[in-house]
C-alpha cells in the first residue's frame, strides 16, 4: 500500500492484502564504523547483519585480502560503491577483473575474489547457503524463531544464457516512471538509489507496507530517519509504538512484513540508500522496464 500517488510504486496493485495474524517483531537497526557515530574501529573482517532469508557482510578490506567459496550453492551479489575499488574475480572457467561503481554477480560453485584496490563492499548471499556465518551476524539473536509471516526464499529460474560472472554499471540515469536502480538474481533484488544532496522533501515521503517479505535498507552515505509503524492485533498487550529512529551510515535497517514504512533521508551533504530483497519481488518485476536485467533473469510462471 502506498500513500503517495506519485510515487512510481503507487501503480501496483497490493493484491490479496490481508490483516496480519500477529504483531509483527521489532525491526533490527544496526550502525557501525567510525562514520556512523560508533567509538569502536573498524573491525577489517567487517560487520555481518541477516535477515531470515539472507546475509549482508559490510568490509572494508585490505589491499590482497581474498574471499573465498567452495561449491557455494547459490549466486552471490557484491555491491561496489566506490569507483576506485578493484577485483580479481576467479572461478572454474573464468577470470574477470571488476572495476568500482558496479555490481557484481558470482556464479554458483567454487569462486575467489582477490581485493587489487580497496573500497566499500557489500555482499550478499543467501542465509542457506552460509549458515556458519549467520552466526556471526551482529542480530543473529532475533532470528533464533522464525517469522512465520515471512515467506521462504524459494529461487527463480536460472539465467536464460547460464551462470556466468555478470558486472552491471551504477552509472544509470534516472527515468521518468522508474523507481530507482534495479536488478535481479535467481534469489536477489536490489535496488541502488541515486544519490541525493541534503534532506528528503518531508511534505512527500511514501509511507506503504509489504504483506509477506522483510526489506533490507542500506545507508551507504549521509544520515536517515526510519519511520516505522505496527499495525494492531486483538491483543493490546502486544501492540508497539511507532519509531523514529536517526540511522548514520553504514547502517542497516531490516523491516519485517506488515510494518508500515518510509524512510527519509535527512543528513545536509550526500544522502544514498539501498534497498535489498530475498527473494526478489514479484510487484517491481512486472513493472515495464523497471528491472535493468530483466532479460537475462527471467520470472517464474504466476
Amino acid at each position: 500500500m502506498f500513500k503517495e500517488d506519485k510515487d512510481p510504486r503507487a501503480a501496483i496493485a497490493a493484491a490479496g492484502y490481508k490483516k496480519p495474524p500477529k504483531v509483527a517483531p521489532e525491526a533490527d537497526l544496526l550502525t557501525f564504523g567510525p562514520s556512523s557515530g560508533k567509538t569502536r574501529e573498524w573491525d577489517p573482517a567487517g560487520y555481518y547483519v541477516r535477515g531470515q532469508n539472507f546475509l549482508v557482510h559490510f568490509v572494508l578490506p585490505e589491499v590482497g585480502a581474498v574471499f573465498e567459496s567452495h561449491n557455494h550453492p547459490d549466486e552471490q551479489l557484491l555491491l561496489l560503491i566506490d569507483p576506485a575499488t578493484e577485483l580479481l574475480v576467479k572461478t572454474g572457467t573464468e577470470e574477470v577483473t571488476v572495476k568500482g561503481y558496479s555490481l557484481l554477480v558470482i556464479p554458483p560453485g567454487s569462486s575467489s575474489v582477490k581485493v587489487l584496490k580497496t573500497g566499500k563492499i557489500q555482499r550478499f548471499l543467501t542465509s542457506n547457503s552460509a549458515p556458519e556465518l549467520t552466526k556471526l551476524a551482529l542480530n543473529a539473536k532475533s532470528y533464533e524463531n522464525l517469522n512465520e509471516q515471512v515467506a521462504p526464499c524459494v529461487s527463480w529460474p536460472e539465467p536464460i544464457n547460464g551462470y556466468k560472472v555478470r558486472v552491471y554499471s551504477l552509472d544509470v540515469p534516472d527515468q521518468p516512471g522508474r523507481f530507482g536502480r534495479i536488478w535481479r538474481t535467481r534469489d536477489f533484488m536490489i535496488n541502488v538509489f541515486a544519490q541525493q544532496i541534503g534532506p528528503r522533501d518531508k511534505e512527500k515521503l511514501s509511507p506503504h507496507d509489504h504483506w509477506d517479505f522483510e526489506q533490507c535498507s542500506v545507508g551507504i552515505e549521509g544520515s536517515f530517519v526510519h519511520h516505522l509503524r505496527w499495525p494492531w492485533g486483538t491483543n493490546r498487550t502486544e501492540w508497539r509504538e511507532d519509531q523514529h529512529t536517526l540511522a548514520p551510515s553504514p547502517s542497516v535497517q531490516i523491516i519485517p512484513p506488515t510494518v508500515e514504512h518510509t524512510t527519509e533521508a535527512v543528513g545536509t551533504d550526500v544522502n544514498q540508500l539501498i534497498d535489498f530483497y530475498c527473494p526478489p519481488r514479484v510487484d517491481f518485476s512486472i513493472m515495464p522496464d523497471w528491472v535493468l536485467n530483466a532479460d537475462e533473469y527471467p520470472m517464474p510462471e504466476l
